[in-house]
């Protein structure tokens, strides 16, 4: 994992007063429920992220947001 990404699943994990491993986890079972919603729109959604293997990882889905917030404008909130 790249600095920027522990920094906040640590964040993220620490705010919830979890460890890391079970913040990864919560974030793994969201991607996974996304990526397989009965609702096509949802799923499509999903689907427009783009990921290396057969669904989207915690780093990637990371990396995306991380990108849409500084396209946003919103960047300086991490």
């Amino acid at each position: 994992m790249l600095e920027k990404e522990e920094h906040l699943f640590e964040r993220l994990a620490r705010e919830r007063n979890i460890r890391i491993e079970e913040m990864w986890a919560i974030i793994s079972a969201c991607i996974e429920k996304g990526w397989n919603d009965s609702d096509l729109e949802k799923r499509a959604q999903w689907m427009k992220i783009s990921c290396a293997g057969d669904i989207l990882t915690p780093d990637e889905w990371l990396w995306y947001m991380v990108e849409k917030l500084e396209v946003d404008g919103r960047g300086n909130l991490l």
